[in-house]
């Protein structure tokens, strides 16, 4: 149950300043031009606010703002697939290549594997590797040049049915299924049996549907700022990322999956779409959209002694389905894009939701609507809480060769740049995500800040320069550390599911440069956490945003449980605002991140993780 003074503030008669302050606050720290965002309640939108610009020079955004929603559009083809089993047009475990054709033949990850079903394709576990970058950039891929790539063969990380991994490539084929079971091309199926029936009308698949001036553009950070995405167009890859919409359309979309709990009857007090018309998908289906289908993977993040444990994570049919200790089972799904980052995030037990539109490249806003839901709901022991589930088994998988070829042909291009080998060994998206020129002078800061580099063995062995091995989360992907005379730094790569696979992002640590506010950073929290019970640094700031206590307490914790430490590989970060750099303690290795205003010295952020 809600308290009082809770429910009267989701009723419209409270104040949500307090709320608008933590979205204004993470607004600040500069990953977008602007942000809306929204919260829900029995079935309606109940308050919402827009901060920045939603085009560069123009006023902040609103509710009816039009964003591209990106992933969160995998909410849509997941209840079209139930929609036509609901009328007996599919089945969920019919073979995938019943609908398409295209898929007949394949080789699926093992000799003995069964063919790919739609039910694996809905919950991510048909094997195919995660396919971010590469997947965003075939947004406007033509179904001809779709069905040829399928007609090729894809590659396979894993026997399908035997692992959750992340896939657009699974829902741009579910846009396919879709198309064949219907009869109607996907598009116009989401719009004449979703959209419409939910008086959904400021959401769609291309841009000129909407107002220029109630659209936002999407921008990224180039080396001059922010730099304007162009829109892709609508094409065979649009079930995975293509839906564009606003805050206040998304209120309702929530609103329905909200509404199917409890079952028989709803939420008392609450409508299922704010007086719409019935919603097309039966009660039943959405419940079991927003049901755990697949654990995601039960690799997280160790806690830090005395934490609780990491809680289970799930997918269920185009949403995730996790269990939050205090707040029981949260429902969500973000969305990440080139220009534009998103997120959904709804409690079942009480109806409660936010969404956080942003129109930036990747822009965080999983964290956002994280905090915002977390201000919102009172601690109760009504809510559901699952125990968390074992460690994993310490091997992830074997790389692929390729992805061991990929990762030396990397190598040597990190030696020595040429643009036409990297157009050779990478996919079309590298280039746009950021493009070469801004690539090698990546390159260079790294040669400048640890000196001439080697591998330390990208195929699993030790090289000359090191003994760490390199490392795979998954075949598709290889991680390994680039060693020079001031310092070491991480190198990642991650192959698409094309056959043959190609390299879809490569990820380079950059160091900060000597002398500057970010390196002087580190180097106080490193002194200070040494130091035993010395007071905060005086030569280290923290924002007014930034929780500094909170902050002192979590590092002191790592301080103790580490020992005496000093800084070693560097595994993330830019190098000017942010870095993520190990600490090599006497008894433990912990990650340091930090991010930090460079105009002003103040510590923005701060974490440590074991």
């Amino acid at each position: 149950m809600l308290s009082d003074s809770l429910a009267n503030a989701l009723a419209g008669a409270g104040d949500f300043s307090a709320v608008d302050g933590l979205v204004s606050d993470y607004f600040d720290r500069g990953a977008q031009p602007a942000i809306a965002y929204g919260i829900v309640s029995d079935g309606r939108l109940v308050h919402s606010a827009g901060f920045g610009a939603r085009v560069l020079g123009a006023g902040p955004p609103d509710a009816n703002t039009v964003f591209r929603i990106a992933s969160m559009s995998k909410s849509f083809t997941a209840s079209a697939v139930l929609l036509l089993r609901d009328a007996g047009a599919l089945a969920l475990d019919d073979p995938a290549a019943t609908y398409v054709p295209e898929l007949a033949g394949w080789t699926y990850g093992a000799a003995d594997s069964a063919p790919v079903t739609i039910r694996q394709l809905l919950t991510m576990t048909a094997g195919f590797p995660t396919d971010d970058p590469w997947g965003d950039r075939q947004q406007g891929l033509p179904i001809q040049a779709f069905d040829e790539l399928l007609a090729r063969g894809v590659s396979f990380n894993w026997a399908p049915g035997t692992r959750f991994e992340y896939s657009n490539l699974g829902y741009a084929i579910l846009g396919r299924v879709v198309t064949e079971a219907s009869g109607v091309r996907y598009d116009e199926f989401i719009r004449t049996r979703l959209l419409a029936p939910l008086q959904l009308d400021r959401t769609g698949f291309e841009p000129g549907e909407f107002a220029a001036d109630n659209l936002a553009v999407g921008y990224r950070h180039g080396l001059n700022g922010w730099e304007e995405v162009p829109f892709d167009p609508y094409g065979a890859f649009a079930p995975m990322g293509g839906v564009f919409s606003s805050v206040s359309d998304l209120a309702r979309w929530v609103a329905g999956f909200a509404a199917a709990f409890p079952p028989d009857g709803g939420r008392a007090g609450g409508t299922e779409t704010d007086g719409a018309a019935p919603h097309p998908l039966r009660p039943a289906s959405r419940r079991q959209m927003q049901l755990p289908q697949a654990v995601t993977g039960w690799r997280s993040a160790d806690r830090l002694p005395g934490g609780p444990p990491a809680p289970p994570a799930y997918y269920g049919f185009g949403l995730f389905a996790d269990e939050d200790q205090a707040l029981g089972r949260i429902v969500s799904h973000s969305g990440g894009y080139p220009g534009f980052g998103t997120n959904m995030r709804w409690h079942p037990a009480t109806g409660v939701g936010v969404i956080a539109l942003a129109n930036g490249t990747y822009a965080p806003m999983t964290g956002l609507t994280a905090l915002v839901l977390d201000a919102l709901l009172p601690r109760s022991s009504a809510y559901h809480v699952a125990l968390a589930p074992a460690a994993p088994a310490a091997d992830a998988g074997a790389p692929w060769p390729e992805t061991v070829a990929a990762a030396e042909a990397v190598n040597r291009l990190l030696l020595a740049w040429d643009d036409d080998v990297a157009d050779a060994l990478f996919t079309e998206n590298v280039a746009l995500d950021s493009p070469y020129p801004e690539r090698r002078q990546a390159i260079g800061r790294i040669r400048e800040r640890i000196g001439d580099f080697t591998a330390d063995g990208p195929a699993g062995t030790p090289g000359a320069a090191g003994s760490r091995p390199a490392e795979s989360d998954t075949p598709a992907h290889r991680r390994w550390w680039l060693t020079g005379p001031h310092g070491t730094v991480q190198a990642q790569i991650q192959l698409n599911p094309e056959r043959p696979p190609r390299v879809q992002s490569v990820t380079l640590a950059i160091p900060p440069a000597r002398d500057s506010v970010l390196a002087r950073a580190v180097d106080a929290v490193i002194e200070w956490l040494n130091s035993g019970d010395a007071p905060w640094p005086a030569t280290l700031p923290v924002s007014a945003s930034a929780d500094a206590g909170l902050i002192a307490r979590r590092l002191r914790m790592a301080a103790v449980w580490a020992g005496k430490c000093a800084a070693g590989a560097y595994q993330a970060g830019h190098g000017i605002s942010s870095t993520a750099v190990e600490l090599v303690g006497e008894h433990a290795i912990v990650t340091l991140s930090l991010l930090v205003d460079p105009a002003t010295g103040e510590l923005r952020q701060a974490d440590i993780a074991l």
